[in-house]
């Protein structure tokens, strides 16, 4: 590999920090924030599927209870 002058090394660094400011910044440089966790549904959902879940199996009990 030559060997560069200065002055390419220089043209080279200044290109380098111009196509780095078009791309934005790097990972390592963005400050990252921790996410406030959401649930992935909403609680009136979730009382529903518990509701499909476990008032099938209470449902099942009462029939399995009267049966006898």
């Amino acid at each position: 590999m030559a060997q560069q002058t200065p002055q390419q090394r220089l043209a080279n660094e200044k290109f380098a920090k111009r196509e780095a400011a078009k791309r934005g910044k790097a990972d390592t440089e963005r400050k990252t924030y921790e996410k406030v966790g959401k649930n992935p549904i909403s609680p009136i959902w979730f009382a529903l599927l518990g509701f499909v879940v476990f008032g099938g199996l209470l449902f099942e009990l009462v029939r399995m209870i009267l049966k006898y």
